[in-house]
């Protein structure tokens, strides 16, 4: 059966460079950035555009599903426990093996990355506090795997991940 490996957390945790590598060690995955599917200039993150993301998100599952080449998808997002379980009843009819991971940091940890992300210029003091007021919550999240990362290299996360999914 195929998965769908859906992986959250605060912004600036590493969820793109692992969904990335997750892609990369296990292979035929499709990989999905929900920035992507929300991906307005100027941005607008509002109800009607996250909607709208789940919207896109949904549809990029299903075709990948109906790929013969694709065994996995990985999707990576900042994203709440509601709207997970929104893109989960929105794929309840294809069969997916549907796992939600959970990566998280303590705030030093964040503050390092935030700093050696050079890619992402809304890297702002203003959008690190708002991840740094979510760490909370993704270390208080039920139904997900929580992967503290913490000084862990991203192939340590990625192999973490993948026991995780067998």
């Amino acid at each position: 059966m195929k998965k769908i490996i859906i992986i959250s957390g605060p912004m600036g945790v590493g969820k793109t460079t692992t969904g990335i590598a997750l892609c990369d060690k296990i292979g035929k995955t499709a990989f999905i950035d929900g920035d992507w599917c929300l991906d307005i200039h100027p941005f607008v993150g509002n109800k009607e555009t996250k909607d709208m993301a789940i919207k896109n998100i949904v549809y990029l599952v299903k075709n990948y599903y109906y790929c013969s080449e694709c065994e996995n998808i990985v999707l990576s997002w900042v994203i709440s426990e509601k709207r997970i379980e929104n893109i989960i009843s929105e794929l309840k009819d294809i069969e997916l093996r549907i796992f939600s991971i959970t990566l998280t940091c303590n705030e030093e940890e964040l503050l390092k990355r935030w700093k050696n992300d050079k890619t992402v210029d809304w890297r702002t003091d203003e959008w690190y506090k708002e991840s740094i007021k979510s760490l909370e919550d993704y270390n208080n999240r039920k139904n997900t795997i929580i992967i503290e990362t913490n000084k862990k290299q991203i192939e340590m996360v990625v192999n973490e991940i993948i026991k995780k999914i067998k």
